[in-house]
């Protein structure tokens, strides 16, 4: 089942030739990759790994974010879905090729340490948040297989997706696993499970309930020089701090473009927009941060972006309304945006997950690099927002709200996720409050089951109609 709903699209021949070029890209590498595993073990890798043939459906996804944009817009967007299963596909073949050097990291630990210490990463979550995307149904028989195992069914569709994965034998054997005890409990309990079906050791970092004080700072840099000592006796890498020093100075270049990114942003109409600026993120701020690839793709999305205000050219050719999304993206309904564009003329401007206040790392020595990575981990995107008190909540999303100039606040309501679920009436009454209008989304974040992709598109259209008052253009 797709939830790729056909828009019109009439691409001038240049938008064509850079769509196909982008498709291109992402075909050669995963050709590559192919080449490089041969045939035969190409073939028993894809009987022991049944998921790995969606990834050749992964240009149907460029196809969906792409029809009816234009311009530096639809190539910002063909680009950056391009580099991320380029990067998705690196990072599988470090995975699948050497899982004796390969650590598994929980999704909000970010794995500069581990590439400064020469071992490959693979982010747990990550195909539980990527493979939706390309066929929004493939989780659901994972989930099924979780719930079945004992995992309450109210529990995040995520760490059930991960779970279900490696109880059916879908997951390769990593050398060691990191985890955390954020962002909620179903993503922390997960790791008891994948912990004693992989049979792998597993290091637990503890990150304090008030995360911003100098005290939080000060243990969990601690923490994180155990977790070395840790990896160096359980994991054949070794810490380099040269090594280390360029990891952290790639990820502060990528930062600072992302922030001038930021600032253009500000421009009404927007010259950029929804997938350049949030899938760039979660993959290269996130899962992939400190790479040259990330770097170049945050820089590539800011000198499309800058050119397209040069020419005065907003992102979308009618921005009449700019939004803030909370919470993550909606994985089932990826393209919800490209479509909202086109109905609405509704702008995705900022992200939950996006938005970050983190310090660059000061390089200097191995206990300031220390540091500054505690602080980006604790404060790590969702992570920040939804443990602590409620004010942590809120003050990012009313601030960027102001700082971006947006009209409307649509918050993802999924059903899983338990700490938002709870301050839904709050959040309700602050926005009231401000007079700011506010749609929550009810859905799950992988079960098309719940609600499908079709149903969170009628909740905006019953949305915009009757509290925007606006009509499908």
């Amino acid at each position: 089942m797709s939830s790729v709903v056909r828009r019109v699209d009439h691409p001038s021949l240049r938008d064509r030739a850079v769509s196909a070029r982008y498709r291109m890209q992402s075909a050669a590498r995963l050709g590559w990759m192919g080449l490089r595993q041969g045939p035969r073990r190409m073939v028993r890798t894809v009987r022991l790994y049944p998921w790995l043939k969606m990834l050749t459906e992964a240009n149907t996804l460029q196809d969906a974010m792409t029809r009816g944009r234009r311009g530096l817009y639809r190539e910002a967007s063909a680009f950056v879905l391009s580099s991320v299963n380029c990067a998705t596909l690196e990072a599988l073949e470090g995975l699948l090729n050497a899982p004796e050097r390969t650590v598994f990291h929980e999704d909000l630990v970010p794995p500069e340490i581990f590439v400064g210490m020469g071992l490959n990463t693979w982010m747990t979550e990550l195909l539980g948040i990527m493979l939706p995307m390309v066929v929004p149904s493939c989780m659901e028989h994972y989930i099924d297989v979780a719930e079945s195992a004992g995992i309450p069914p109210d529990t995040c569709s995520l760490p059930k997706s991960t779970t279900g994965m490696v109880l059916e034998g879908h997951m390769p054997k990593p050398v060691a696993m990191v985890t955390s005890n954020m962002p909620c409990d179903g993503g922390m309990s997960q790791y008891t499970i994948i912990e004693r079906e992989l049979r792998v050791p597993t290091y637990r970092l503890d990150v304090p309930y008030h995360f911003y004080s100098e005290r939080a700072v000060e243990y969990f840099t601690g923490q994180l020089q155990r977790m070395i000592a840790w990896l160096e006796e359980h994991a054949p890498g070794r810490m380099d701090w040269d090594r280390m020093r360029e990891v952290c100075e790639e990820r502060n270049r990528a930062v600072e473009y992302e922030l001038d990114l930021w600032d253009l942003l500000r421009h009404k109409p927007a010259p950029m927009a929804a997938e350049p600026i949030y899938l760039t993120h979660l993959i290269f701020g996130i899962a992939r941060a400190g790479t040259r690839r990330g770097t170049q793709s945050f820089k590539r999305v800011l000198d499309l972006t800058r050119r397209n205000l040069e020419m005065g050219k907003g992102a979308l050719e009618d921005e009449r309304y700019r939004v803030a999304l909370w919470n993550p993206p909606t994985l089932i309904a990826v393209d919800l945006f490209a479509w909202a564009e086109q109905a609405y003329g509704a702008a995705l401007i900022m992200d939950m997950l996006t938005y970050h206040r983190h310090p660059f790392i000061d390089t200097s020595t191995p206990e300031t690099m220390l540091r500054g990575l505690a602080q980006c981990i604790m404060q790590g995107p969702m992570a920040r927002h939804t443990r602590g008190p409620a004010e942590n909540f809120f003050s990012d999303l009313f601030y960027f709200y102001e700082q971006f100039n947006l009209d409307m606040i649509w918050m993802a309501g999924h059903i899983g996720c338990k700490n938002t679920q709870a301050l839904s009436g709050m959040f309700r009454e602050k926005c009231r409050d401000r007079g700011i209008p506010l749609l929550i989304i009810d859905y799950d974040l992988s079960d098309t089951r719940i609600v499908s992709p079709d149903g969170i598109r009628r909740q905006i259209d019953q949305f915009m109609e009757t509290v925007m008052k606006a009509g499908r253009r």
